[in-house]
């Protein structure tokens, strides 16, 4: 029941973002669609190109990235919780005579697809809404193949546990890294934090050890500066020059039984 909760309020805060036109929930412009490719291949992680690829954009909707992907060639699943977002897909599609299949669902059930279906899982910032990030990790780990790449993006522990406003001597951190709960809500506008959602901290074991225990292997971890310390003091630029934001994670889905044998392994020394 406390899942359903968490789900049914932050669907609502994203329709309602949607509706007002907020942060995070614009489509694709023109220029994007000139060079899709390059537009969702910033740090070059998508190698050999997505012509006739099978990607999910996972919790990706809102009419910017899983059309991107279509015109770059795949054959693209979204699923999103929140229907507005959905809507925005489908609405984008249509105009540009794209194809994609757009569901309404949480990351943390993908009960609707099967095993195996995917070459590439993309997932934004996210995780953040769901209370136990491991759900998400097994069910991405089922629906993407064996030597697949999981592209995702996080929102850093630091970053949820940090006063969104400096103190005398900077941004103090003021939330427990432990605290299994959503956030307590902030009053006022703040980029780093959709208002009125429901957020939680995941810790680095989780983000990154869950994810290896769920099946896949890291390749690369990215930490996208977007600090400017010359910023005025309580913006998302000045705060992120000492709070870091965000973390990118690319990872390899390997064959479990690998796994199993790796840690069941014994290591021997000289």
């Amino acid at each position: 029941m406390y899942v359903e909760i968490v789900q049914d309020h932050n669907r609502q805060v994203w329709d309602e973002r949607v509706r007002k036109g907020l942060l995070h929930t614009r489509v694709a412009s023109d220029d994007e669609f000139k060079n899709p490719l390059k537009a969702i291949n910033g740090r070059g992680w998508i190698t050999g190109g997505l012509e006739g690829k099978h990607v999910l954009c996972l919790a990706g909707g809102g009419g910017l990235q899983a059309p991107l992907y279509a015109a770059a060639g795949a054959h693209v699943t979204v699923v999103d919780i929140s229907q507005e977002m959905i809507d925005q897909d489908n609405r984008i599609a249509q105009e540009r005579g794209l194809k994609l299949k757009a569901l309404v669902g949480s990351m943390d059930d993908l009960s609707m697809i099967e095993n195996d279906s995917f070459d590439l899982v993309t997932q934004p910032v996210s995780t953040c809404y769901i209370p136990n990030l491991l759900k998400v990790y097994d069910e991405i780990s089922r629906v993407l193949r064996v030597g697949g790449h999981y592209l995702s993006q996080h929102k850093q522990p630091i970053n949820l546990q940090s006063a969104p406003t400096p103190y005398p001597n900077g941004y103090a951190v003021t939330q427990s890294y432990y605290d299994k709960g959503p956030l307590p809500p902030l009053s006022g506008d703040f980029e780093h934090r959709e208002k009125g959602a429901l957020e939680f901290v995941h810790r680095l074991e989780e983000l990154i050890g869950g994810l290896c225990r769920a099946g896949f292997v890291i390749e690369d971890l990215a930490e996208p500066n977007h600090g400017n310390e010359a910023a005025e003091p309580g913006t998302f630029r000045h705060r992120s020059h000492y709070v870091p934001p965000y973390v990118a994670i690319k990872a390899l889905r390997i064959d479990n039984s690998a796994i199993r044998q790796t840690s069941s392994s014994k290591i021997i020394t000289p």
